[in-house]
């Protein structure tokens, strides 16, 4: 018995209207490179390689793209984070804080630096899609379990049409990978397939 649905939860389904936008969230080398403590999961490679066939469709149709770090000034500058490998690598000077060049595009992605874990949180991008005329919101990256359900959640709360691609984000383990989109597909937005995404760009955009 699933009780949430039998109370009506996820019974409504958003779906993709009008001008998306994409944000790409934190896949920085410290989550892509295995060199690093939280670099190199499966589920974040995966996720790696999936939003990158689709950042190569959404520059080609014009779609706009916001990407971000995290990153911070020095040990002071942090938020109260309880993770040892953030407060050690998240540094703006650090190497691991560079943009995954598998995904980013200097000559076309805008780029803002997050402190939480929100993209969205104190940063420009909800103007900025509100200038570009975004209804659609489409968020890939890092952590499901966190930094993406995060977004999520905001762009829900800023009042755009929420598209979670279930492979184009990713996670440390698949347990809160799939719990965390089970539920945020309850409540705030659609969870699709990154093809889905594509055949909707190549076809509205």
């Amino acid at each position: 018995m699933d009780d949430y649905k039998n109370r009506s939860y996820g019974e409504v389904a958003i779906g993709m209207r009008g001008k998306v936008g994409i944000v790409v969230v934190d896949f920085q080398l410290a989550f892509t490179d295995a060199q690093y403590p939280l670099g190199g999961a499966p589920l974040n490679m995966r996720a790696v390689d999936n939003t990158a066939r689709l950042l190569d469709v959404a520059r080609e149709h014009n779609v706009p793209i916001v990407q971000c770090n995290t990153a911070y000034k020095n040990e002071r500058h942090h938020p109260h984070w309880k993770i040892t490998a953030v407060r050690e690598t998240f540094r703006e000077d650090h190497p691991s804080s560079a943009l995954d060049p598998k995904v980013y595009d200097p000559e076309y992605d805008i780029v803002v630096c997050k402190y939480g874990p929100s993209i969205f949180f104190q940063t420009p991008v909800v103007s900025y899609f509100v200038k570009e005329g975004v209804e659609t919101v489409i968020i890939t990256g890092c952590n499901t379990s966190g930094c993406i359900r995060a977004s999520t959640i905001d762009s829900f709360s800023y009042g755009f049409r929420t598209i979670v691609p279930e492979d184009c984000v990713g996670d440390i383990e698949e347990g809160p990978h799939h719990d965390n989109l089970r539920d945020v597909g309850r409540r705030y937005a659609d969870i699709e397939k990154c093809d889905n995404v594509i055949d909707y760009i190549k076809k509205n955009m």
